[in-house]
C-alpha cells in the first residue's frame, strides 16, 4: 500500500493561489476549512501538530450553553445551545447525553432560599433546552440523591438535575477536516507556519514547513484565516497585525474508572465550579481556569492544580482519591482580552477581526467549542465578502462523515467502539478487518483499538505519528498509557507508512514520552513502572 502524500494533496492547478489558507487545525480552523470548501472555494488548511491537538482536544468536550454564562451573557448561551442542536444532528455518532446534578447542602431558611434560587436559575436555563434537544430540569430530594448515587457525601439536601451533551472533540475536529478534504481541500497536519507572505501590506499566503520531513513550501492564497487559538497573537504578529487574547489555562484529570453515571457539579476551595463527569469507561475531573503568561507550546498540569481539583471533588465524593488517575490534560482557552475580571468571569464571546493594517488577513478569537460551527460560518462569510463570492453556508444541514446513517449495531464492544468513532463508516473498517487475518484482535485492549482500525487510520485519516493515532482512536490514552500497545502500533504504522526500524523505535519512544509527561504532575503512587 502506497501511503498518501505526507504533505497534503496539491491543488488542481499548482501554480494558482488558493482562495483561502486557514492556519490552525483546532475546531475553529477545521470548521472554517469545511465551510469554505463546501461553498466551492479552493482551500488549504495547515496545522503545526495535529487536528485537535491543542485547546480543542484538551477541552471538557461539552457542547452546551454553559449554565454559568446565563447571567453574564445570554447570547453566548443561546448561540451555543442552538449550535449544539445542529452538531447533534450532523454528527449523531460523536455525541452522547450526560445527566448533570448540582447538589445543595444548606438547611433551614438558607436552604429554602438556596433551592428557590437554584430552581429559578435552572428554570431560566430550561428555556434554551429545546435548542439543544435538552430536557427540563428536575429536582431530587437528598434521600433520592443518595439512593441514586451512594458515593456522594452525606448531608446533601437535594439537587437540580439537567442534561448536557458531550462530544468526542478529537473526532469532531477530524470529521470537519475530512469533510473539507472530501470537498477538495488541501489539508496538512505537522505543517508549521514560518512566515506570512506579503505583497506590500497585503497578506497573500504563508511559508509552511513540514515539521516531520523538514520540507518547506510557499502556499499562496487570496485570503489567510488566522485560527491559531492560543497562538493567534503570534500568527497575527507575523504580519505586523494586532489581535489580543487573555489565555486561560485549564486542566483535567482522567480517572481509570467511573465515579458515577451522573455528572456532578461542586465548588472548589475558592468558590469556582468544578465537576466530575462520566467519560468512556472512566471519569473526567475538571477544570481549572488561570491566567497563563508562558509559552503556549509548553502547557502542562502542575501538582498544585491536581490537588486543587481533588480537594474540591473530595467534598462531594469523599472516596475520590481511591480512583486511579491515568493522565492529565492541559490546554489554553483563547478568551478575548479584558482587563479586570477574574479569569472565570471572562466572556466566551468571539470576535472576527479583518485586519486593516494587513489586508487579506482575518483572525477568529475567543468563542466556545459548542458554537464552533456558527463561528466558522461567520468567518467564511467574511472570506466570501472579500472574494466577492455569494455562496451560502450549508454546514448546518450537511452531515459530517459517518453521521449520515445509523452505525452498525453489534454486541461486540470492539464494533461498538468503531461505531462511536466512525459512525456509518465503521463498516468500511470492518471490511478492511475481514481482509487481514486476526485484524479485529485488539492492539490496545484498554481502548478497543484493532489492527484494522490502525491500518484504516494510516491510509485514510492522515495519521503520521502515534500521537495522531491516539487522537483518532484513543490508543494509549487509557490505563495502559501506551506501555502495552505503543510497540505493536508502531510496527503496524511503520508497515503502512514505510518507516524503517530506527523510525519505528523513535516514534514509539516519542509517544511513551508524551504519555509520561501527561502523568508528570500526578502523585508518585499513580505512576506506572512500565512507563518509566
Amino acid at each position: 500500500m502506497t501511503p498518501e502524500p505526507p504533505f497534503g494533496t496539491p491543488p488542481p492547478d499548482p501554480g494558482a493561489p488558493y482562495d483561502v489558507l486557514v492556519i490552525g487545525g483546532g475546531i475553529n480552523g477545521c470548521g472554517v476549512a469545511r465551510d469554505c470548501a463546501l461553498r466551492g472555494l479552493r482551500v488549504a488548511l495547515v496545522e503545526k501538530e495535529d487536528f485537535g491537538a491543542g485547546a480543542s482536544g484538551a477541552s471538557s468536550g461539552f457542547i452546551h450553553g454553559g449554565i454559568r454564562y446565563l447571567l453574564s451573557d445570554r447570547e453566548v448561551t443561546r448561540r451555543s445551545c442552538e449550535d449544539s442542536g445542529r452538531i447533534q444532528r450532523i454528527a449523531p455518532h460523536l455525541v452522547k447525553r450526560v445527566p448533570i446534578a448540582l447538589p445543595t447542602r444548606k438547611t433551614g431558611l438558607r436552604g429554602w432560599f438556596q433551592r428557590v434560587s437554584v430552581e429559578a436559575f435552572f428554570s431560566a436555563y430550561d428555556r434554551f433546552a429545546p435548542l439543544k434537544n435538552g430536557k427540563p430540569h428536575a429536582w431530587l430530594t437528598g434521600r433520592d440523591l443518595v439512593s441514586l448515587e451512594p458515593g456522594l457525601a452525606r448531608g446533601l439536601t437535594g439537587a437540580a438535575v439537567t442534561d448536557e451533551w458531550w462530544v468526542d472533540a478529537f473526532r469532531l475536529c477530524w470529521a470537519n477536516a475530512l469533510s473539507a478534504i472530501e470537498a477538495g481541500a488541501d489539508v496538512r497536519n505537522h505543517a508549521g507556519v514560518e512566515e506570512l507572505l506579503r505583497e506590500g501590506a497585503a497578506v497573500c499566503g504563508a511559508r509552511v514547513r513540514d515539521v516531520l520531513t523538514g520540507r518547506a513550501e510557499d502556499l499562496r492564497a487570496k485570503v489567510v484565516v488566522n485560527a491559531a487559538g492560543p497562538w493567534l497573537e503570534r500568527v497575527a504578529g507575523l504580519a505586523g497585525a494586532r489581535a489580543r487574547i487573555r489565555p486561560g489555562k485549564g486542566i483535567h484529570l482522567v480517572l481509570e474508572r467511573r465515579v458515577s453515571p451522573l455528572g456532578v457539579i461542586t465548588e472548589a476551595v475558592d468558590g469556582r465550579q468544578i465537576f466530575v463527569i462520566p467519560s468512556g469507561s472512566g471519569s473526567l475531573v475538571g477544570t481549572t481556569d488561570d491566567d497563563f503568561y508562558g509559552d503556549p507550546d509548553r502547557v502542562g498540569a502542575t501538582e498544585d492544580e491536581v490537588e486543587y481539583l481533588l480537594q474540591g471533588i473530595e467534598t462531594m465524593f469523599p472516596a475520590i482519591r481511591e480512583y486511579r488517575i491515568v493522565r492529565t490534560t492541559a490546554g489554553l482557552r483563547p478568551t478575548l482580552f479584558e482587563y479586570g475580571p477574574n479569569e472565570d468571569d471572562l466572556s466566551r464571546a468571539h470576535r472576527v477581526i479583518e485586519h486593516a493594517e494587513a489586508p487579506g488577513l482575518i483572525t477568529i478569537a475567543g468563542g466556545k467549542l459548542a458554537a464552533y460551527r456558527m463561528m466558522a460560518e461567520e468567518v467564511s462569510d467574511a472570506v466570501c465578502r472579500r472574494l466577492s463570492r455569494k455562496e451560502r453556508c450549508t454546514t448546518h444541514r450537511a452531515f459530517l462523515p459517518g453521521g449520515d446513517a445509523p452505525p452498525p449495531e453489534s454486541a461486540d464492544p470492539l464494533v461498538r467502539g468503531l461505531a462511536r468513532r466512525h459512525g456509518s463508516r465503521a463498516d468500511r473498517v470492518l471490511e478492511l478487518g475481514r481482509a487481514h487475518p486476526r485484524a479485529m484482535q485488539p492492539v490496545c485492549a484498554n481502548e478497543g483499538v484493532t489492527e484494522a482500525e490502525i491500518r484504516w487510520c494510516a491510509r485514510h485519516e492522515r495519521v503520521r505519528t502515534l500521537g495522531d493515532l491516539a487522537r483518532r482512536t484513543g490508543l494509549g490514552l487509557g490505563a495502559c498509557g501506551g506501555a502495552d500497545c505503543a510497540g505493536p502500533a508502531a510496527c503496524l504504522l511503520g508497515e503502512e507508512l514505510g518507516w524503517d526500524a530506527a523510525t519505528r523505535e523513535r516514534r514509539r519512544l516519542d509517544f511513551l514520552r508524551e504519555r509520561r509527561e501527561a502523568r508528570a504532575a500526578l502523585p508518585e503512587s499513580a505512576d506506572d513502572e512500565r512507563l518509566r
